[in-house]
């Protein structure tokens, strides 16, 4: 498989080989950047048991807090579609931005301009070194696909994410996008 397909925009599904991995199981990341350097990507369908009101008691509302990936846990990261109401926002692709000024994020949040439609939140991300993320494509570990979703990837959070892609994927996928959680429950 080429790995050049690799770029930032792009969607990472976790191949069902991965099934023993706590952290990417049944996963659909976000590639949010992808350079010569490595590469970062937010899980998009792990939703956490916390609000962004638990994380940042100044913000004023519940918004859900997704687990990003196994790097920088002690850190808050956001995608959203408002570069306009957001500066220092970095472009991902297909309308999506990641970052910006966290200041005007709570003034937006609280004042009611900026909604959860429009932002998402997470805690930590997923990271790769140069080079890395291509192996495991290489060995299976992922299907990139393309964003089909656009800025409607922020409404993307309903459990069952992962088995939609799959199912999307055809052949063998769909009987993985079927299967128990741990197939020895089967």
């Amino acid at each position: 498989m080429k790995t050049n397909i690799l770029k930032k925009g792009k969607l990472l599904i976790a191949e069902p080989s991965i099934l023993n991995d706590n952290w990417f199981n049944r996963s659909v990341l976000l590639l949010a950047d992808h350079n010569d350097k490595g590469s970062v990507g937010f899980i998009l369908n792990k939703p956490l048991e916390y609000t962004i009101n638990d994380a940042v008691p100044e913000i004023e509302a519940n918004f859900p807090i997704y687990n990003g990936g196994p790097v920088d846990q002690d850190s808050l990261y956001f995608i959203h579609t408002c570069p306009h109401l957001i500066s220092d926002s970095e472009m991902i692709a297909d309308e999506l931005y990641w970052g910006g000024d966290v200041n005007t994020v709570t003034q937006l949040i609280n004042d009611g301009t900026l909604l959860a439609s429009e932002i998402r939140f997470f805690l930590g991300y997923s990271g790769w070194e140069r080079d890395q993320l291509e192996g495991e494509i290489k060995a299976n570990t992922w299907v990139v696909r393309k964003n089909s979703f656009k800025a409607d990837l922020i409404l993307q959070h309903d459990g069952s994410f992962w088995k939609k892609e799959m199912l999307k994927l055809g052949g063998d996928y769909q009987i993985w996008a079927n299967a128990p959680d741990n197939p020895s429950n089967n």
